[in-house]
Parts: C-alpha cells; sequence; structure tokens
C-alpha cells in the first residue's frame, strides 16, 4: 500500500559521500541533520559516520578504514 504524500518528514537527514584511505568509496551515508549546521558545518557528520564504521567494524570482525574525505551530496565542489 502507497504511503500519503507528506509522511517521510524532508530534510531529517543529510547524505554524505565518503572516500576512504585505501581509496574506496560509499555513497549516501545518512547522518542526522540536528547534528550539522552551526559554528562546526558539516564536520560533526565525519565522527558520526566513524562511529558507525567502529559498530561496522566490531559485528564484521575487521578493522575499520581510515575515512580521507566526506562530501555532501548535491554540494558544489570548491
Amino acid at each position: 500500500m502507497a504511503k500519503k504524500p507528506g509522511t517521510n518528514p524532508k530534510g531529517e537527514f543529510a547524505f554524505f559521500n565518503v572516500v576512504y584511505e585505501d581509496d574506496s568509496q560509499r555513497s549516501n551515508r545518512r547522518v542526522p541533520a540536528e547534528l550539522l549546521g552551526g559554528l562546526d558545518g558539516d564536520e560533526p557528520a565525519r565522527g558520526y559516520i566513524m562511529e558507525q564504521d567502529r559498530e561496522i567494524a566490531e559485528k564484521s570482525g575487521r578493522t575499520p578504514l581510515a575515512i580521507k574525505s566526506i562530501s555532501r551530496v548535491g554540494a558544489k565542489k570548491k
């Protein structure tokens, strides 16, 4: 059954592309929008994604990869 229009709140999450030290990339990583903005801008997203990676690595029994860069999906390159 289809959802009614307007039931999915927009702007609840921001999406980021993450490039790791081994040059692998993960796209559209979700970060709660409430963590972002203010004086730190998108920097809190790095900590949030690192924590997600740490949890995933624990469950899989692997070591987490180091993050090389993070960029917001749809943001213009400088």
